[in-house]
């Protein structure tokens, strides 16, 4: 069986997002090309998120035989040994296609307790963020501790809007109410950076209904290798699930802040 001590992994999964950015940073100077929708207007796929996922996929199919992965454009692939890669090969597609430099590879592998490690890269700003399940959060060689958090009306969250057009009006009915009560809100359009960023202090919080454990599974461990707390949110009748992240004496205000229904009830 193919060995899986933690520093084997994160070595793997750096290597693994490397191999994406590489692709991605050498077709970010052509024109882009096969670009479709996928569960709306707004939710673009192009052959650049194909091209970074195989490569991922190449790397642990080489290095993780018996290992499950489950990918943003690839779907679910079963495995044998009890751990599974969870993989979004270019989060940010909308700003990595109109040119933002604001765009991250994310790769996690977990077991059943959750993420074991876990790399976000920003090949933009040459950030490669990386945590070990009881080893930290690292900005290069850097440790990460997330700072004091501020009061609610001092923080600068980040939030993200869903692809559904209904889940966007009612985003929009929340930051109506929210940006009066907090500092305020940051949308940058890649929610693995954001979840990085907040366990760097750069945001405060973060919360969003409507991404995907692709979009936050190495995320949520930077923050709470940080020092940080997380809260999945569960689906409900009229909206998807989501997660919010901050340090624990921040997180329940953001989550009852932008929960809130306005009727003071989530």
């Amino acid at each position: 069986m193919t060995a899986t001590s933690p520093n084997q992994l994160i070595e793997t999964a750096l290597r693994a997002a490397d191999a994406a950015a590489r692709e991605l940073v050498m077709r970010a100077e052509r024109p882009s090309s096969g670009v479709v929708t996928k569960s709306s207007d707004t939710d673009l796929v192009s052959d650049a998120d194909r091209a970074a996922e195989q490569a991922i996929v190449a790397v642990l199919a080489a290095e993780r035989p018996e290992d499950g992965r489950l990918a943003e454009e690839g779907g679910r692939h079963t495995g044998a040994s009890g751990l599974w890669w969870v993989i979004d090969p270019l989060d940010g597609t909308t700003n990595y296609l109109w040119g933002i430099p604001h765009w991250a590879v994310s790769v996690a592998v977990c077991d059943a307790d959750g993420p074991v490690a876990g790399v976000v890269m920003d090949p933009s700003r040459r950030e490669t963020f990386a945590a070990l399940r009881g080893g930290g959060t690292w900005l290069g060689n850097q440790r990460l501790h997330m700072p004091e958090p501020p009061e609610l009306p001092r923080a600068l969250v980040g939030t993200g809007f869903n692809y559904s057009a209904d889940e966007r009006a009612r985003q929009a009915d929340v930051l109506r109410r929210a940006l009066p009560l907090v500092r305020d809100v940051r949308r940058f359009g890649a929610a693995a950076l954001d979840l990085a960023w907040v366990a760097t202090g750069r945001l405060d919080a973060f919360i969003e209904r409507g991404v995907q454990e692709w979009d936050w599974m190495a995320g949520r461990l930077l923050v709470t290798e940080a020092g940080g707390a997380v809260r999945v949110l569960a689906p409900t009748d009229t909206r998807p699930a989501g997660i919010a992240v901050a340090r624990a004496e921040l997180l329940e205000a953001v989550v009852r802040l932008f929960e809130d229904d306005g009727t003071g009830s989530r």
